[in-house]
């Protein structure tokens, strides 16, 4: 069965692609992935934090008890010639390509310009066939407008995209005031990708410490309809590809994402909790369900459930909304 897609300008042997998790943190984990039928991976994330940390730790140590000692100052280079931030994990992605055969898509993880751009850079030079820009922040200040927040999206997109050559995907949140309107002014900005969505973690008050604790749940397959509902609201309507993941547990997840128009499929919590084998099950579950639907390759689904191709493309608009409420029936 031809399960081949095609994401980022990568042509892959599945649409079934790990994220970015622990899984991914090691080369060996990379290639235990690969070994398991993944057709590409997406490293574990570089967060903003850790450039920023580790920038700040070198000035500080440069500078410490230099009031004592002022002439000391001149044996070190200048702060900001001083070859800063984590390494390891540019080190992580050549290695990474050494091992595997398949693309190696690397993530940066923060919410603003800062030190992206020079590490986007760096990480093409590492050798990433993609990178993905997970934006993941919330706008809490009472004075910013929307307008403001999406703004800070495309400026993101569009610094990364004028240093780099290799593919940008961008890792959506779900809470636009019109995520359609934003979806298109990433495409218009060069965009090779969206990701939908970025699953964010909600905090937790521990009772006991009286502090806020983080707070962390697998996925389950019910949320992978928010995803379903965008990427058919956006298939055919933008030139980016487009990625599904969050709450992809089964071959029927995926096929439903395909027939939506998605492009590939992101694992993360099933393969957390089931283990890396449930890649070749979902892989032969997929083959076996078009075979005896008659079909002979994955892409002759893509889209086929989009709102673009749907008899009824209120569905997935606020017909659906009542229609779900109005069918409702207690046990």
């Amino acid at each position: 069965m031809d399960l081949t897609t095609r994401y980022l300008g990568l042509n892959l042997r599945t649409p079934l692609v790990p994220s970015a998790s622990p899984l991914s943190e090691e080369a060996d984990g990379i290639k235990r992935l690969e070994d398991a039928g993944a057709s590409a991976v997406v490293l574990h994330s570089l967060f903003e934090e850790q450039v920023r940390t580790e920038q700040e730790a070198v000035e500080h140590y440069m500078s410490y008890g230099s009031e004592s000692f002022a002439e000391a100052l001149s044996y070190f280079p200048k702060p900001s010639e001083f070859i800063a931030g984590p390494e390891e994990y540019l080190s992580k992605i050549r290695k990474a390509k050494e091992m595997v055969h398949i693309p190696v898509i690397a993530s940066l993880n923060g919410s603003a310009i800062g030190g992206w751009v020079d590490y986007a850079k760096k990480i093409q030079q590492a050798g990433a066939d993609a990178l993905e820009l997970n934006i993941y922040f919330i706008p809490t200040e009472l004075d910013r407008s929307s307008a403001e927040v999406e703004q800070s999206y495309i400026d993101i997109a569009k610094a990364v995209k004028s240093v780099v050559n290799i593919p940008i995907a961008v890792k959506l949140s779900p809470f636009f005031s019109n995520t359609a309107y934003t979806a298109r002014r990433l495409d218009q900005a060069g965009v090779n990708g969206l990701v939908l969505f970025n699953r964010f973690y909600q905090p937790d008050i521990n009772l006991d410490m009286l502090e806020v604790e983080p707070n962390l749940h697998l996925s389950t397959s019910h949320e992978m309809r928010l995803p379903l509902r965008w990427i058919a609201i956006l298939y055919g309507r933008i030139k980016a590809d487009l990625a599904a993941t969050s709450g992809i547990h089964s071959a029927e997840d995926v096929i439903k994402m395909i027939m939506a128009g998605a492009d590939i499929t992101m694992l993360c919590s099933v393969l957390l909790s089931k283990g890396l084998g449930v890649i070749r099950e979902i892989e032969t579950r997929m083959s076996d369900w078009l075979a005896e639907h008659d079909y002979q390759s994955l892409r002759q689904l893509q889209g086929t459930m989009s709102q673009k191709y749907c008899a009824d493309p209120g569905a997935f608009e606020r017909a659906q909304y009542m229609r779900s409420l109005m069918s409702y029936k207690p046990e």
